[in-house]
């Protein structure tokens, strides 16, 4: 639901403004946080097996099944944060996966020299990535996306013939 202020203008505009929120940023932002994801996604669809054999290697379920539901995952849902379509359920969705993939395949506490550094470095990017996903879903995707009002279809009434 938006209001409108006394000048007629949509008060969330007004709110975003105020906040110092660009929408050019933050288009440039979903973009580049996304591609990540993308293109992780498609690498594991080029090879599953390979994708299977890791989470195999963790101890983890069905991993035939795990590895295309994670080339879904990371493909699909950094698409959707880069066209900016159901932002916010996407970012949370590959933040809760982030979560999960840094626990799983990134436990720098049970290794030592090199193998310790690499993945502790592994695990704080994916804590980055987390914070980077849970902006985008506190202030959502912005007026450049195809759920922002530059672009909104649900805006477009259909006139009777």
């Amino acid at each position: 639901m938006t209001t409108t202020t006394v000048s007629g203008s949509p008060a969330g505009a007004d709110i975003r403004a105020a906040a110092g929120v660009n929408d050019s940023i933050l288009a440039i932002g979903r973009i580049l946080i996304a591609l990540i994801f993308v293109s992780s996604g498609i690498e594991k669809f080029m090879d599953l097996g390979a994708a299977a054999s890791a989470i195999d290697s963790k101890g983890l379920p069905y991993p035939n099944i795990l590895a295309v539901l994670t080339a879904i995952l990371e493909t699909g849902g950094g698409l959707l944060i880069i066209v900016g379509w159901q932002t916010r359920l996407a970012a949370l969705a590959l933040a809760i996966f982030s979560a999960v993939a840094a626990y799983y395949f990134h436990d720098f506490w049970n290794q030592t020299g090199p193998q310790h550094t690499n993945n502790l470095i592994h695990f704080m990017k994916n804590v980055s990535i987390i914070g980077g996903l849970l902006m985008l879903c506190a202030v959502g995707a912005g007026r450049y996306s195809l759920n922002g009002p530059c672009i909104n279809f649900s805006r477009i009434q259909h006139r009777p013939k």
